[in-house]
C-alpha cells in the first residue's frame, strides 16, 4: 500500500510542475459573433484576452481563424485598443457558407467556437463571453489531482506511524 501511495506521490510530482511550466492560460471573451452575417461584410470584433480569467494580457497578439468551407483557411490579426487587454480584429469572410472559427490567443492556445452560417440564416450560437472550447482546465486539474494525492500520502504516512509496533512475543 505505501508503495502505491509513492507511485501515485511521483506520477503527481510530475504532473504539478509541468503544469506550472505552462505559464498559465488564458481566457478569450467576444463583444460579438459573426452569426448570419453577409460574405465581404466586415465582422468588427473585439477580443477581451485575461490571464487565468482575471488579468488583463498586454503585449499578446491575438489573431482570428478563420477556416471556409472549402476547407481554405486565413488569419486576421488583432490589434490594441488601449484599454488593457483588449483587441479589436476586422475579419471579413469572402464567400457564404458554414464557416469554423477560433481565436489563437498569442499566449497559450487557440479558442474554437461554434461554426457560424455566413450569408444565410443564423445557426445556433452560443451565449456569454468565452465560449470556447480550449483546454483552459488541464493544469487546473493537473494541480488538483497532484494536490489529492499528496494529501492521501500524508494521511496514509500518519496512520502509519500512530500505530504501536507489535511487542515480540
Amino acid at each position: 500500500m505505501i508503495r502505491l501511495a509513492m507511485v501515485m506521490v511521483a506520477a503527481a510530482l510530475f504532473l504539478v510542475p509541468a503544469a506550472a511550466q505552462a505559464g498559465g492560460w488564458a481566457t478569450v471573451g467576444l463583444s460579438s459573433l459573426p452569426d448570419g452575417m453577409d460574405a465581404g461584410e466586415p465582422w468588427v470584433v473585439d477580443l477581451r484576452v485575461l490571464q487565468h480569467g482575471r488579468t488583463p494580457m498586454n503585449d499578446v497578439q491575438p489573431r482570428v481563424l478563420l477556416t471556409g468551407p472549402d476547407g481554405t483557411r486565413q488569419a486576421f490579426a488583432a490589434r490594441p485598443t488601449g484599454e488593457p487587454g483588449m483587441y479589436r480584429a476586422r475579419v471579413v469572410f469572402p464567400a457564404a457558407g458554414r464557416w469554423r472559427f477560433a481565436v489563437d490567443d498569442g499566449f497559450t492556445q487557440t479558442h474554437t467556437y461554434a461554426p457560424v452560417r455566413i450569408g444565410g440564416e443564423p445557426a445556433a450560437a452560443p451565449a456569454g463571453g468565452d465560449s470556447g472550447s480550449g483546454a483552459n482546465w488541464l493544469p487546473a486539474l493537473a494541480v488538483v489531482f497532484g494536490a489529492a494525492l499528496l494529501f492521501a500520502y500524508v494521511g496514509l504516512l500518519s496512520r502509519v506511524s500512530r500505530r504501536a509496533p507489535r511487542a515480540a512475543r
